[in-house]
């Protein structure tokens, strides 16, 4: 397998263009089953999971075309006909969101067989929530051998759901099969994430009637069918969060393009309180620290606009040489800490009890081989890295694949030194 290695010490200084969010074009990707004409996704990020969810779709019938546009990369897809209804364990256990497909399969064939996600190292996150929005939309439910068996054999009809808790896939799965269904549905407690709105947005060009999304109450009227559309994928927000955090963590000044600032205020808001100068620009923000030992900060994870979940483990890399403790408390997952006894392995100081961890700042942190656990515990790695003492090499970065595009090439152009080291095929970490 591949690993990434890190020479410490150097500053950034440069300009990070960010990419479109993973988060909302794999949801976007999956509203191209609802119309049988085509769906344009711009901006669109080149990474695993958005390969994962392509091919996928291509085994249900879509014609997945990728090109290079004047707007960044595109990919183009067309659903003509469902030629199958089957999406098998081998491809839905590769990313967990490709289990959405499930809702536009019923709503647009009235029945679909789509494996269970199974587990996720970083929390159970059952799609119980999932599928009780499905049956209020009025769909026969089975579970057997590990497979949902769902039917509506006269199609989907509008209902009332109320989430017991704030949950983006549930609120995502419940939008994408309430297009269709007939008559009107209201989704209650509903997440507000920023990629929920881009969905929203992308299902209205569609010919969808969507209003609310971004709030906690969003109501749809069912429409008889969708159109072809074109969208531009929003940034991602995670992405501008991990780079803002960086270039914090190596000093120096890094200018983000591409993106918005607003977007990530919760994190903003932080930062500065570590001592981090951020200044917000119409086409994103320049971060920049220059001497100076950062502060310890006190934060607690919450669902948009709150400190967002998967920006925690970047986070607390940067705490690893803050002056004192500081205090991160995780509300959304509750195994969200693995990266913190790899963070160990390069001096820093982390005790965790159950959802609380606690950094005690130290002075330096020193290179050392470590191993990534999913996808933002990996990248928290290589932001220490930029700051320890000699080489990191981080381990298992296929989690980094999935989710940052070109992230060698980015962070190297802004001075760091880093490069991947490519593994044989069959090589095990």
């Amino acid at each position: 397998m591949d690993r990434i290695a890190i020479m410490g010490g150097a500053r950034l200084q440069g300009e990070i263009p960010i990419s479109g969010a993973k988060n909302s074009a794999i949801k976007l990707m999956a509203a191209s089953l609802l119309t049988d004409e085509p769906l344009r996704l711009t901006n669109m990020p080149r990474l695993a999971d958005t390969r994962f969810l392509g091919r996928l779709l291509q085994r249900l019938g879509t014609e997945v075309v990728e090109s290079a546009g004047p707007d960044g990369a595109e990919t183009l897809l067309t659903t003509r006909e469902i030629m199958s209804g089957f999406a098998p364990y081998d491809l839905v256990r590769q990313m967990r969101a490709s289990f959405n497909v499930l809702g536009p399969l019923l709503a647009r064939t009235g029945q679909a067989k789509v494996s269970l996600p199974g587990g996720c190292t970083i929390g159970a996150r059952p799609v119980d929530l999932h599928l009780k929005a499905l049956e209020a939309l009025g769909a026969r439910i089975d579970l057997h051998e590990g497979y949902v068996y769902a039917q509506a054999p006269g199609g989907l009809r509008g209902g009332e759901i109320e989430f017991p808790f704030v949950s983006v896939g549930a609120t995502e799965h419940a939008l994408l099969a309430a297009v269709l269904a007939r008559g009107a549905t209201v989704l209650r407690n509903s997440a507000q994430e920023p990629e929920i709105t881009d969905l929203a947005d992308c299902l209205n060009k569609m010919g969808a009637k969507v209003e609310g999304a971004g709030t906690a109450t969003i109501r749809v009227q069912g429409v008889e069918r969708l159109t072809g559309a074109s969208h531009a994928v929003l940034p991602d927000r995670i992405e501008t969060g991990t780079y803002a955090l960086a270039a914090a963590m190596a000093g120096g000044e890094v200018r983000l393009t591409r993106t918005r600032s607003d977007f990530i205020e919760a994190l903003i808001v932080k930062m500065r309180e570590a001592g981090v100068e951020v200044t917000p620009h119409p086409d994103g923000l320049t971060v920049k620290r220059n001497g100076g030992r950062l502060k310890a900060v006190e934060l607690e994870t919450d669902p948009f606009p709150g400190f967002a979940t998967d920006l925690q483990a970047q986070f607390m890399a940067l705490m690893t040489l803050a002056d004192g403790e500081s205090v991160i408390r995780e509300t959304i997952f509750e195994n969200r800490f693995m990266h913190a006894p790899e963070l160990g392995r390069l001096g820093a100081d982390i005790s965790v009890h159950g959802g609380e961890a606690r950094v005690r700042g130290v002075e330096t942190l020193e290179g050392a081989q470590v191993m990534a656990t999913d996808l933002r515990a990996s990248v928290s790695l290589v932001i220490a890295g930029l700051a320890a003492r000699g080489e990191t090499v981080v381990n298992r970065v296929y989690h980094l694949d999935r989710g940052f595009e070109r992230l060698e090439e980015k962070l190297g152009a802004c001075g760091a030194d880093i490069r991947r080291i490519k593994g044989d095929a069959g090589e095990d970490d």
